[in-house]
C-alpha cells in the first residue's frame, strides 16, 4: 500500500507546487492591472478571480497530502 500512496503524495504536493506558482502570476498580473485600472470600475479583475482559484486549489492539494500522509502514518503503526 505504501506503494501506492507514496506516488500520490508526490503527485499531490506537484499539484500544489503548480497551483501556488501559477497563484502568485496572476497576483502579480493583477497587481500590473490594479495600477492601470479605471478607478471607477467595480467587481473583481480576470486575474483577481483567477488568483483566487489558484489559492482554493492549493489549499484543497494540500488538504488532500495531508489526509493521504495521515493514512499513511495510520497504516505504518
Amino acid at each position: 500500500m505504501n506503494y501506492i500512496l507514496v506516488p500520490i503524495i508526490v503527485v499531490l504536493v506537484i499539484m500544489v507546487v503548480i497551483s501556488l506558482v501559477r497563484g502568485i502570476v496572476a497576483f502579480l498580473n493583477s497587481t500590473k492591472e490594479d495600477l492601470n485600472r479605471d478607478p471607477n470600475a467595480t467587481g473583481p479583475t480576470a486575474n483577481q478571480l483567477l488568483q483566487n482559484k489558484m489559492m482554493f486549489n492549493r489549499i484543497k492539494y494540500q488538504a488532500a497530502a495531508v489526509l493521504v500522509c495521515a493514512l499513511l502514518l495510520a497504516m505504518a503503526r
